[in-house]
């Protein structure tokens, strides 16, 4: 497995931590870090992914919604959720990665993590979105290297 399946992987798993422990916790990505096993050459892309789906969750999840007809976040199961989360990040604003590569890393994640219907949903929303992005037809946040 490579190093940035890994990193998608346990970026994955923080931010589900994160999405079912609701508590108010100072460094809650510190804390993951601290109770599980982190892979050393994993842990920048993993940095980069947890950080900047924090950093821009508000409008990740508002371009999601966008385009999830008749699916609000909150009726998402948590990792199909957070599995979107961490590829619109990568559509919206990782401009070294390329969307195809996005979107079949977070379809193969989404089948290891979530249900059968996982795979399809997860391609459903993530291709709209990246359509969406070639017609230039998604709002606010234009995508940059970082």
């Amino acid at each position: 497995m490579g190093t940035r399946r890994i990193s998608r992987e346990q970026a994955l798993q923080a931010l589900f931590y994160m999405d079912m422990h609701r508590d108010p916790v100072e460094d809650p990505v510190g804390l993951f870090c601290s109770c599980f096993t982190q892979d050393k050459p994993a842990e920048p892309f993993f940095h980069r992914l947890v950080d900047g789906v924090q950093e821009n969750r508000q409008r990740i999840d508002a371009v999601i919604e966008q385009f999830s007809s008749n699916w609000k976040l909150t009726r998402m199961s948590c990792v199909d959720r957070n599995v979107l989360r961490i590829a619109v990040f990568e559509l919206l604003f990782c401009a070294d990665i390329p969307p195809k590569v996005s979107i079949n890393e977070a379809i193969d994640v989404g089948k290891r993590f979530g249900t059968e219907e996982s795979g399809a949903f997860i391609n459903g929303i993530l291709d709209s979105i990246r359509l969406a992005m070639q017609e230039n037809t998604v709002s606010g946040v234009p995508k940059t290297a970082g």
